[in-house]
């Protein structure tokens, strides 16, 4: 196809922020490192290699995942402890923060509830940046390793990918069908992955992750969430995305609570203000 005679000039154009975030509430990191200062363990689980497991977090208690024996990437998802309905909402999350997410940030939840679920306290890889291929770490881009893509694009049933693995933990742990379990694993954060997008073709790409072990992404929990974790088949992400050849290693999770009083003027964030009539009377609207 003929290009425009201004093409040079439409591509130009400078790009503009969808989503300005100079009003967007800010968590308070100050109260949060005091009261990390006195927190104390409560409990862990770990994570095997190719497995998931979950977890849970009341508000006001912090998890940290870690690596263990050698560099390893995890799926993680977030749900409201009390209604799967509200779970992490990774669009969203991008939209606001960028395709990969670090210490001040945080994992928002699914419309209509869109309140904060978990902000990030502490990163070890804080440190990496943006490298020279454009990629970095802690994406909110991809979506997780699946069955069903593989399938279609290798034919065969592999079992042990992230999306299989979340939904056998959710399942053990809520004890719902394992089909019921499904429908709500949903796309993740990808912690420790090293990933971007291709200059030349936009194509989603995942390099060695820079992950070593000792490292670890702390989070602050701001509702009481229920957690699953998946270590992905694909070990450090540095040559397969699911297989049963990659080096894979455990990951950790553990949860503290601060002392009494430590939060001190802190409180759960409230469920998003929009009133849900969607331009209709409130006779019509969805009442929340």
């Amino acid at each position: 196809m003929t290009e425009p005679h201004d093409a040079a000039a439409r591509r130009a154009v400078a790009p503009v922020i969808c989503y300005p975030v100079d009003t967007l509430p800010q968590p308070n990191l100050t109260l949060y490192a005091a009261a990390r200062a006195t927190a104390v363990k409560v409990s862990e689980v770990q994570v095997e290699p190719r497995g998931a497991a979950c977890f849970r977090a009341d508000a006001g208690q912090f998890f940290r995942i870690s690596s263990l024996g050698g560099p390893q990437v995890g799926d993680l998802n977030l749900w409201n402890a009390a209604d799967l309905s509200e779970r992490f909402y990774s669009g969203k999350t991008r939209a606001l923060h960028g395709t990969h997410i670090t210490r001040g940030q945080r994992m928002w939840s699914s419309l209509p509830h869109l309140r904060p679920m978990a902000t990030i306290t502490s990163d070890t890889l804080e440190w990496y940046g943006i490298d020279g291929f454009g990629g970095s770490v802690h994406d909110v881009i991809g979506t997780r390793c699946d069955p069903y893509t593989g399938n279609l694009l290798a034919g065969g049933q592999y079992h042990h990918c992230c999306h299989s693995n979340l939904t056998r933990a959710l399942a053990d742990e809520t004890g719902l069908p394992l089909a019921d379990a499904e429908r709500h694993v949903h796309d993740v954060l990808n912690v420790f992955m090293c990933t971007g997008f291709t200059r030349d073709t936009g194509q989603y790409f995942m390099k060695a992750s820079p992950v070593r072990p000792g490292d670890y992404l702390e989070f602050f929990a701001e509702i009481d969430l229920l957690g699953g974790l998946s270590a992905c088949p694909g070990g450090d992400c540095s040559a397969q995305h699911s297989s049963d050849t990659a080096t894979c290693h455990p990951l950790l999770i553990e949860v503290f609570a601060p002392a009494p009083g430590a939060l001190d003027g802190w409180s759960v964030p409230a469920l998003n203000g929009y009133d849900g009539t969607h331009g209709r009377g409130p006779a019509e609207g969805s009442a929340r």
